[in-house]
């Protein structure tokens, strides 16, 4: 991995993967993996579940501690590989105020994939109701430095593998495609 990028945040709407690619990043770079939605608090879990979208001051106490703990896990001596829907520019602005060596890896795929990996998901307090909510509020990480969008329905090792190549090629200074 690029020495500079010292953590990811695998970034992407409600049932593009981030758990899944999260750790099998982790795996392969000997990272340690945060899952951003168990530091939820209580209220926005109550919210969602209830099918509302949470909105950017519900996000914004949780941004600020996931930042918290990418700080936090560095000053430990690991990789934290961070899961995080990130959706708004601003969003990934606080986790890069946080930690400026930031490297985001975006999961794309389509509103329809979405729902069906949601709805097909046990025990997530996420429904499948809010995937419009999510989709109304991603601003692609287009132009932003250290970042790689993927095909979320690609394999996971061949997305874990890509990212690892995209990491040791540099990082890239703007958005990379791989598909």
């Amino acid at each position: 991995m690029n020495p500079s990028l010292t953590a990811i945040v695998v970034m992407g709407v409600a049932g593009c993967g981030k758990s899944c690619i999260g750790a099998a990043i982790a795996a392969r770079s000997g990272g340690r993996l945060i899952e951003g939605d168990a530091f939820h608090p209580a209220a926005n879990i109550e919210k969602m579940s209830a099918g509302i979208p949470l909105d950017d001051d519900d996000r914004a106490g949780w941004l600020l501690r996931l930042g918290e703990e990418l700080q936090a896990t560095l000053a430990a001596g690991e990789r934290p590989i961070l899961t995080c829907s990130a959706l708004k520019r601003r969003y990934r602005q606080t986790l890069r105020d946080a930690v400026p060596t930031l490297a985001f890896v975006f999961l794309e795929l389509t509103p329809e994939e979405a729902e069906k990996r949601v709805l097909a998901r046990p025990g997530h307090f996420m429904p499948a109701s809010l995937i419009e909510s999510q989709f109304a509020a991603l601003e692609t990480p287009e132009g932003e430095p250290h970042t790689l969008a993927l095909d979320a329905t690609r394999p996971i090792a061949a997305l874990a593998e890509s990212v690892d190549t995209w990491l040791k090629r540099d990082g890239e200074r703007s958005l990379a495609r791989i598909a």
